[in-house]
């Protein structure tokens, strides 16, 4: 997976049982002792994360669940007749308290977890789901919700009418219209998912980490960049280790598969990482069954043939014919290109003396070979241009030439971990937009991956503005004894992308709050962070920050060149490798009857059409793909190629007008950025670019068919 993005929408960090009002009689008294129930007296109303304690979060989830059973209970009960205000709007403003503590839970649940909280997280994550459940199937409440539905009465606005028509949606698609019996099947059915999903990433995160090698020998990393064996040696004291020691986590496996010469070595790692949780300790095969099935049963019991169909009728596809239709058709022009990449490395590592059958643990490293002797690129050449603290001032200047934004280190922000920094950000007239929370490095409590995410979203309640919090994790290459951070050309463009979706989230504009930023259709979601990476290799950006480290020289054209003639080189490969994701997260939400068979033949089967490397026994990618199993990204992992195809056609608006262009940005920021969910992403795209998106311009943008 070349990105991760994980978007949670959070409420209210204000204390209290939520912004509607309610005689205090209905409310549960809150122990105010227990920060998460608190006031916070802090910088912008966030989280003071040193105050809070493991054992705080159990009773303040108990203490905002009954919070939130009062809320609903005091809609149900009202007397008034049911209106768009005291229904929808009250719903939308119920269970601020209970969003403000699972912001915060389930954020470092992800980034700075342990074996303490996860336990916690299966102890909640139930009574969460019961509370959901309570919700979305409670008759009286979905009366209220059909009645205004019915007769919306007048003066809604274009935001009202969207609010309105997604709370209705909301009931039906979660099981409000059924009848008492298949209920109680949805709650059942929607409980155990829960459990699942949150099984698998754990059992994925344990596998991870369950595997590292460790080399004592000198010989064997003698050939390896002083980076890699930096990092290496890094590892390995942090673990007690002596010599060098290469992981399962990105800037450790990638490098190394990248530069040593040793197969075996090589072959070992790659498998090791290819069969994570496929078996063993923390074998997620039956949880993806389990999970496979349970969407299954869901989707039949609410009327679809099969979970897709349930998914993509609210994403901007709309049905599961048009995004097969869509898979095939990029598949069909790009497969051969794609085999072409294959035969051309195998073609040079042949050259080289290398004997037999390219094998994917070869792949990475004559696939640098070869890019270094044709486009006299590697990483040792580029990174030394790519400082972090020099892409982080590159990426702020972007922000600020394309929508006027600034960002000021404000130290009197707590952070949740000592590697996290946090900024207040403004625009250009002095307007407090957004705090920023950036966490860059690896570590054994963050699970694998780049992801942007919030503690708090954007919204406006009795005309008063509440602004996001929004955090970004990553997990760059660490710096060592001897050097500085000093990112790889893939982790700039990551860097671009996870900032896309911050800046979707800190410009948002709204009444709503699950309409806000980056609470959009998934297939529409991944146009802002894809259309940043763009400007990666835009010399007129990178002349404003890309210097060398030691000699402050700027990155020459040249070298921009040849990094966007190398990319182009893969282009097809990389394209179809995305849509074997693609299709491979399809045939498992498509299927029509529950699934027993075998996980890793089913995957090889569903991959087959786009197979290019070889297929290696023994392996297979679903019991670690989160992204589709505990993720959010189930039957929708062609998202990624879909906003490809947006952000290809989008960008090209600013290549004839200019990069760094106000009028085109402004248009981006009016009608994509600013708008989130309030209308259809369809329309907002349409009147961004004057035309609906062709596959066309990514095809072009990749340099094929010349």
């Amino acid at each position: 997976m070349k990105k991760a993005f994980i978007i949670m929408t959070f409420s209210a960090m204000a204390a209290g049982c939520a912004d509607n009002s309610i005689p205090k009689a209905q409310l549960p008294e809150l122990d105010t002792s227990n920060p998460l129930l608190a006031e916070w007296n802090t910088p912008h109303q966030t989280p003071p994360f040193s105050e809070i304690e493991l054992s705080d979060y159990e009773p303040a989830f108990d203490a905002a669940i009954a919070c939130s059973h009062a809320e609903i209970d005091a809609i149900v009960a009202n007397p008034s007749k049911p209106t768009f205000g005291n229904t929808i709007v009250a719903l939308e403003r119920h269970g601020a308290l209970l969003d403000r503590i699972s912001g915060i839970f389930f954020n470092l649940l992800e980034a700075d977890t342990s074996d303490e909280m996860q336990q916690i997280a299966l102890r909640v994550q139930p009574k969460l789901t019961e509370l959901s459940n309570d919700i979305s199937l409670n008759p009286e409440l979905f009366a209220r919700v059909k009645a205004v539905y019915g007769k919306p009465g007048r003066g809604l606005s274009k935001e009202d009418k969207k609010l309105l028509e997604d709370t209705y949606q909301s009931f039906a698609r979660n099981g409000a219209a059924l009848s008492d019996a298949d209920k109680e099947l949805y709650r059942k059915y929607s409980s155990e998912l829960s459990a699942a999903t949150l099984q698998f990433g754990q059992n994925a995160l344990a596998a991870t980490n369950a595997f590292s090698i460790n080399i004592t020998d000198p010989k064997v990393v003698a050939e390896l960049p002083d980076f890699v064996k930096e990092g290496m040696a890094a590892d390995a004291k942090a673990r007690g280790e002596k010599g060098w020691t290469v992981t399962l986590q990105a800037p450790s496996y990638v490098p190394f598969l990248t530069y040593s010469s040793n197969r075996a070595l090589k072959e070992k790692l790659w498998r090791a990482y290819n069969s994570r949780a496929l078996g063993g300790e923390n074998d997620n095969t039956l949880v993806v069954k389990q999970i496979a099935n349970l969407r299954l049963k869901i989707a039949n019991l609410l009327g679809y043939k099969c979970y897709a169909d349930y998914v993509l009728e609210r994403r901007m596809a709309e049905n599961t014919p048009t995004v097969m239709a869509f898979l095939d058709e990029l598949l069909s022009q790009t497969k051969a290109y794609a085999d072409r990449d294959y035969e051309t490395v195998g073609d040079y590592a042949a050259s080289l003396g290398f004997k037999g059958q390219l094998m994917p643990w070869d792949w990475g490293y004559y696939n640098e070979k070869y890019k270094h002797e044709k486009y006299a690129l590697n990483d040792e050449l580029v990174k030394p241009y790519f400082k972090l603290e020099n892409v982080r001032k590159g990426v702020f200047m972007l922000a600020n030439k394309l929508y006027g934004l600034n960002f000021t280190p404000n130290d009197k922000i707590e952070v949740y971990h000592p590697d996290v920094t946090a900024y207040d950000v403004t625009d250009e007239n002095g307007r407090f937009m957004a705090v920023l929370y950036l966490d860059f490095f690896p570590r054994e409590s963050k699970r694998s991956g780049a992801w942007m995410t919030e503690f708090r979203g954007a919204k406006i309640v009795d005309g008063k503005e509440t602004r996001p919090l929004v955090s970004l994790v990553m997990n760059f290459t660490k710096p060592t004894e001897t050097a500085p951070s000093l990112l790889t050309f893939d982790e700039v463009e990551t860097f671009l992308h996870e900032f896309g979706h911050s800046l979707h989230g800190m410009l948002g504009e709204g009444k709503y709050e699950s309409q806000t930023g980056t609470s959009v259709y998934r297939d529409f979601v991944e146009l802002p962070s894809q259309i940043m990476e763009n400007w990666a290799t835009e010399k007129e950006f990178l002349d404003l920050w890309a210097v060398h480290y030691q000699t402050g020289e700027p990155i020459p054209a040249e070298v921009v060149d040849r990094i966007v003639a190398a990319q182009n080189y893969l282009a097809a490969y990389s394209n179809v490798r995305q849509l074997s994701f693609g299709l491979t997260d399809m045939a498992w939400h498509t299927i029509t009857e529950p699934f027993e068979g075998d996980v890793e033949q089913f995957e090889v089967a569903s991959m087959a059409p786009t197979q290019v490397l070889p297929v290696v026994p023994g392996t297979a990618m679903a019991p670690a793909f989160g992204h589709i199993f505990s993720g959010g990204y189930a039957a929708g992992y062609y998202g990624y190629k879909w906003a490809e195809v947006l952000e290809a056609d989008a960008f090209s608006l600013f290549k004839e007008k200019g990069i760094f262009n106000r009028e085109v940005s402004g248009s981006f920021r009016e009608n994509i950025l600013s708008k989130g969910g309030t209308e259809h992403p369809m329309e907002l795209y349409v009147r961004f670019r004057g035309h609906k998106p062709e596959t066309r311009a990514l095809i072009e943008k990749m340099g094929l068919g010349k």
